[in-house]
């Protein structure tokens, strides 16, 4: 075939529409997922549960000092208290503290840290270690955990934080830590030789985990502010021409931010767990009045607007008629119940029935009466089968007499006759 035909048939043939494609939704997972938007740290939900932020920020420091203290007695790597740490951190920027007490989440925290990072402990040993913890922070005497109900009820509050803390988190539970990222830029800037440096940028890092630096920053970032806040504390001049953090890809505002976060840290007064708490409670019950207020103002709305569709309006209303104001001047009869009726119905609705049925329907209705009557049944039965058999044996002993007198007359007759 010739081109000119290929042409020519190209033409002729109608030319089908391309199908349409379909689009389907895409889910990314990246670690910069893990960074939250600003508009975040602007309103928490503590904040819109009446609770300010002073609070909440000593209520964060606490939990998050509460883990590093429980970790280092369950003997826990660091790695698994930074990791702790920031679930705690996450999960309170989507939960508020007024809803969800601090203490429990933090022991559901260091307790799901601790699988992560390969490390698992046992859940009553993190029960243990908190109560111990708490004594020692209220300067009691310590004395251990007795096992009772109560305790019951706290293992299964924190078995339901950890379940709890991974919905937040929509189970994306991996966490970058900035560890070993200090160590390499070190190494980079040929400082990894100064002990002090490295130390105390590793100190500065840890730190860190009680503010939302790890909510919004990357990890590359916060490692070179670490170090960038370290070598100005100690006088360490680092290369800035160009700048150093230039190769990391890391901006000076982003470091300054995070540095002036850090310091804010040590600048904060102490503060008494038992007035956090108090405030705490205190917060909750208005929290749960006004609950209540508002589930009974619900309530009500919906019985008035109930009652507006029940009633009919003016226009529509009828007058009852006759035969509805007609009043039945019958007498009502009580209603049979099922045995009496069952029982007693008439010999039109037997007929109608089948007699399995209505075998079935007499056995049920009167299965006592029916047992003792075949039982007399039985018995009278008994009776004459004896009966009969006592005549049937008189019976027999006269036919055998009978025969016998017989017999011995015509013996007679015979001798006789000869």
């Amino acid at each position: 075939m010739t081109a000119t035909t290929l042409q020519n048939q190209a033409k002729l043939t109608p030319a089908v529409p391309p199908k349409p494609q379909k689009t389907y939704g895409k889910i990314v997972l990246t670690l910069y997922n893990l960074l939250l938007p600003e508009a975040v740290f602007k309103e928490t939900p503590s904040q819109a549960d009446g609770l300010d932020v002073e609070t909440e920020t000593d209520l964060r420091i606490l939990g998050c000092e509460m883990i590093q203290t429980a970790g280092i007695l369950l003997k826990l790597p660091q790695v698994a208290m930074a990791t702790g740490q920031i679930y705690l951190q996450r999960f309170y920027y989507s939960k508020s503290f007024v809803r969800y007490p601090m203490e429990i989440m933090a022991m559901g925290s260091i307790y799901l840290a601790s699988k992560v990072e390969e490390k698992p402990c046992r859940i009553r040993d993190v029960i243990n270690v908190f109560h111990h913890i708490k004594q020692v922070r209220a300067q009691k005497t310590i004395s251990p955990l007795i096992v009772d109900q109560n305790y019951i009820e706290l293992k299964n509050q924190v078995i339901k934080a950890e379940r709890r803390i991974l919905k937040e988190l929509g189970f994306c539970v991996h966490v970058k830590h900035p560890h070993k990222l200090i160590v390499v830029y070190l190494q980079v800037l040929t400082y990894e030789k100064n002990r002090q440096l490295m130390q105390m940028a590793w100190n500065y890092m840890n730190d860190a985990l009680r503010t939302n630096v790890f909510m919004r920053f990357p990890p590359e970032t916060i490692a070179c502010a670490c170090i960038y806040l370290t070598a100005r504390k100690i006088g360490l001049p680092l290369p800035n021409n160009p700048h150093w953090f230039l190769l990391f890809k890391v901006t000076e505002e982003d470091i300054r931010v995070i540095c002036a976060c850090i310091l804010k840290l040590y600048k904060r007064p102490k503060v008494n767990p038992e007035e956090l708490e108090n405030k705490v409670d205190m917060q909750r019950k208005a929290y749960q009045a006004n609950k209540v207020l508002q589930a009974a103002k619900e309530r009500e709305i919906a019985k008035a607007e109930e009652k507006k569709v029940e009633s009919p309006t003016p226009s529509t209303s009828k007058e009852p008629s006759r035969r509805e104001t007609k009043k039945d001047k019958s007498p009502k009869t009580p209603p049979l119940s099922s045995k009496y009726h069952s029982s007693h119905k008439s010999k039109k609705d037997r007929r109608s029935r089948s007699p399995y049925e209505r075998k079935r329907e007499y056995s049920s209705s009167n299965s006592k009466r029916h047992k003792s009557r075949s039982r007399d049944r039985e018995l009278d039965r008994s009776r004459e089968r004896r009966n009969d058999d006592k005549r049937g044996r008189g019976m027999s002993r006269k036919y055998d007499d009978y025969d016998r007198s017989k017999s011995s007359r015509d013996s007679r007759d015979d001798k006789r006759k000869h």
